[in-house]
């Protein structure tokens, strides 16, 4: 279910809003998705590397081009929920290495989604009581659309991503839900080493 989401989330990042002048890049959450979204998709369609799932090259790429248009602290606290608040620096610094490598290899996949999908911008809402606001869209091709929604927040007048929803359901929520389990058995350790696991295995080519 997680790879499905990152997948329509990876061709909503590299084809919504393309047509929006540069002038805006800085301007307005749209205008940021539409940078994100050029880059991306240019890159893949330059470098086979890409489409084939290369994970080094998908990690140059996240680095390059997304990450720094991503609060990925906020993005890692909010799945770790509570827990987050006793986690030492270290601690911290583990969840987000692992976080990302887990999200970055579901990405690999996502990119050998890319296909004749296209993406409509609906309407940008204001988060009542924050600074946050949701960006909202479909990605349309075959079958009906799938809504695809993102949440930004705004850190020093710069805008960042702080969660995805596909199809009704936020990322960051779904990851909640399966974290949860493993920080009630093992704590922060446990679940650090439960995430770094997984990676392992999946460097190696298991499920």
């Amino acid at each position: 279910m997680i790879r499905k989401l990152l997948a329509t989330t990876l061709v909503g990042m590299g084809l919504a809003l393309m047509p929006l002048a540069p002038a805006l890049a800085q301007a307005t959450p749209e205008a940021l998705v539409a940078k994100i979204s050029a880059e991306v998709l240019d890159a893949v369609k330059a470098d086979p590397a890409l489409q084939s799932g290369n994970i080094q090259k998908i990690i140059e790429l996240v680095d390059a081009k997304v990450m720094p248009s991503v609060n990925f602290e906020v993005m890692t606290r909010s799945a770790v929920g509570p827990q987050w608040r006793h986690a030492t620096a270290e601690q911290r610094a583990k969840l987000q290495a692992e976080f990302k490598s887990l999200l970055v290899r579901v990405y690999s996949g996502a990119l050998t989604e890319i296909k004749d999908q296209t993406v409509q911008i609906t309407k940008t809402l204001p988060v009542p009581q924050s600074t946050q606001v949701v960006v909202q869209s479909e990605v349309r091709g075959k079958g009906e659309p799938i809504k695809l929604d993102y949440r930004l927040d705004k850190y020093s007048d710069v805008w960042k991503i702080i969660d995805v929803n596909v199809g009704g359901i936020w990322l960051v929520t779904s990851y909640r839900s399966q974290f949860a389990p493993e920080l009630g058995k093992g704590g922060i350790d446990g679940l650090i080493s439960t995430l770094a696991e997984r990676n392992k295995a999946a460097a190696a080519g298991k499920s």
